[in-house]
Order: C-alpha cells, then sequence, then structure tokens
C-alpha cells in the first residue's frame, strides 16, 4: 500500500508478521505482454538465454508474491527446464518449516502424496495457499531432487517480533534458531525499516524486533540450505529456492547469508512482478496503513534489484464512475 512513484511490496511484507499476504488475481494468462530482463545489461533477454545462465551457478533463487498463482506456473516451468537439462536439483522452500522435513522426505521418498503431505504437516493452516505449490513439488519429485524445508517454525518467528527480540525471547525457543546469527546489517535494516511502516502496529519502538525476527528467518533458510549443500548428498546439487522477493531482492537477507556461509559461491536472483495483480483481503487492509517509498531512498541501495526480472505489463484497474 503505497503512494507516489514509489514500488511496491505488498506481497511480502504481510508475512513478517505471520499475516497471509493478499488475494491475486492473475491465475491465467489475461494477454498481457511479459518478457525476462537481465538487469545488469539492462536489455530484454532470450528466457532460453537466461536458463543457460542459472544452469551455471549453485544457488538459484526465484523471489515470489506469495499468492500470485502465475508466479508459481513460472517456478515450474524453471524447475522443469532445468530439470531436463539433467541437472541435480534440490529445491529449498521457505513455505515449509525446517522441524517439518521428516514428511517432507517421506513425500521425497513417494511414501506419501501430496494432500497426505498438507494434512501431516497441517500446511493449510500455517500456508494458506499451499496447493500453488503441488505442481512445483511434484516437478522437483519426477527429476528426483530432494526437497528441503528451510523455514524456521512459525511460533518462534512470532516470539522474536512480540517478546522484544532475540535477547528477550525465550532461551528454549531461541536454540530452534542458528547460534551465528549476524544482526548488525544497516542496509537491510534502513530498507526494512521503511517497508514495515506499511504494517498499521509499527512504531519506531517495534521495528527493531520486527527487523530481528525478519533476519531470524534470513538466517535460518540460509542455514539449512548451506548445511545440505555441504553434506555429501548435496554435493554437486544446484539449489532451486522459491521465497518471497524480500528475502533476497538486492542481494540482501538470505541471498547475503548464504554467501557468507559459502564464501565464493556462484548464485542468480529472479525476481517476478507483482504488475497491479495482487489485493488485500478487507482483514490485511485493516492491519495496513498507505507509506510512500521514494525512488530516492530506494536509490540509496546503489545496486541491482536483482539478475533477471519477469515483467508483466501493468494490470489495468477500471477507473470510478
Amino acid at each position: 500500500m503505497m503512494k507516489g512513484g514509489s514500488y511496491r511490496f505488498k506481497c511480502w511484507l504481510p508475512i513478517l508478521l505471520l499475516i497471509t499476504p493478499g488475494v491475486a488475481d492473475a491465475g491465467e494468462d489475461d494477454g498481457r505482454p511479459n518478457f525476462w530482463v537481465d538487469v545488469y545489461r539492462g536489455e530484454p533477454v532470450p528466457y532460453e538465454d537466461m536458463l543457460k545462465d542459472l544452469a551455471g551457478v549453485r544457488v538459484i533463487y526465484l523471489g515470489e508474491c506469495h499468492r500470485l498463482e502465475r508466479h508459481h506456473d513460472i517456478q515450474a516451468q524453471i524447475l522443469t527446464d532445468l530439470g531436463q537439462r539433467d541437472l541435480p536439483l534440490v529445491l529449498g522452500l521457505e513455505q515449509l518449516e525446517s522441524f517439518q522435513q521428516s514428511a517432507l522426505d517421506r513425500y521425497n521418498r513417494g511414501d506419501i502424496n501430496f494432500d497426505q503431505l498438507a494434512e501431516v504437516t497441517q500446511w493449510s493452516r500455517r500456508w494458506r495457499n499451499y496447493r500453488q505449490y503441488r505442481p512445483i513439488l511434484e516437478a522437483a519429485r519426477k527429476f528426483g531432487g530432494p526437497i528441503l524445508a528451510l523455514n524456521a517454525r512459525a511460533e518462534t518467528i512470532r516470539q522474536v517480533a512480540r517478546s522484544g527480540g532475540l535477547d528477550k525471547m525465550d532461551q528454549q525457543a531461541r536454540k530452534e534458531l542458528p547460534a551465528d546469527m549476524h544482526l548488525a546489517d544497516p542496509l537491510y535494516e534502513k530498507l526494512l525499516n521503511l517497508y514495515m511502516m506499511v504494517h498499521a502496529s509499527a512504531t519506531p519502538e517495534r521495528l527493531r524486533p520486527m527487523v530481528e525476527a525478519q533476519i531470524a528467518r534470513d538466517e535460518m533458510m540460509a542455514s539449512v540450505l548451506c548445511s545440505f549443500l555441504k553434506s555429501e548428498r548435496g554435493r554437486n546439487r544446484t539449489a532451486v529456492v522459491l521465497c518471497g522477493s524480500g528475502h533476497v531482492a538486492y542481494g540482501l537477507g538470505t541471498a547475503a547469508r548464504v554467501r557468507r556461509r559459502l564464501p565464493g559461491v556462484k548464485d542468480r536472483i529472479v525476481l517476478l512482478s507483482e504488475s497491479g495483480d495482487v489485493k488485500l483481503s478487507p482483514e490485511e487492509k485493516a492491519m495496513a496503513r498507505e507509506i510512500n517509498i521514494t525512488h530516492d531512498q530506494l536509490r540509496q541501495v546503489n545496486r541491482p534489484i536483482a539478475d533477471y526480472l519477469h515483467v508483466t505489463d501493468l494490470k489495468q484497474t477500471p477507473s470510478p464512475e
């Protein structure tokens, strides 16, 4: 909910407070033009050229707006096309929590199907649009790639935000998070302080615990992913990570923390445009406020937002009569 000449990040911001993101209207192709952009070159790029580049790195981040169905269609296509290149893959999911890995392993082995996985993990309660990820998980299993539950327990992240930060939370719950966490991240904190003001409950006093909750989630996802990539099972595998765009935009968040744990790792960040397709529910609107983030404020980041962008023409909203 941002006004003026600003960028819109409604799609991932609500996840910071563990709210389900807004409803999407773009499940099917509506005929709008769309194309890929190489951000470093500032030019459109053929899909096959981008895919060839992605196949040569260790970690690929596919940043999404969680409930935009077309984003998941694109993710499934990229995963399928990489798998068809006989590239050994591992799929990492923000959308499942690491304590659920044993159930996900049963799915990987074919012991249970998707619906049974959802039932065992109570996925519908913990991630409402979970069904949109079915084609992605099925594609990963088809090519024999392991699937990782990357996220921290939702209740633990909620405790970080509500208790006043990592130092004030229950120490037993703190043990669920990585011991090695870098909380000093001035650039990331500056961005999060701008974005988090979309929450009606955000105040200057509450911003720091909210930032620490986001960092805790980033550190957990990076820790789980890197532990696997360093293991015998993960050796020589390329990781495809599905997460909210805010966790990897500008190479910050989870991406930066993976780079810290795997020095010299080659990665690519792929972001998918919202393009006016996300709508907040009445309940979400009641918990949000309009904010204005200017071009000049974002320009201070002084780095590209991603390696590749998938751009869809802005959805036209009918003018009120």
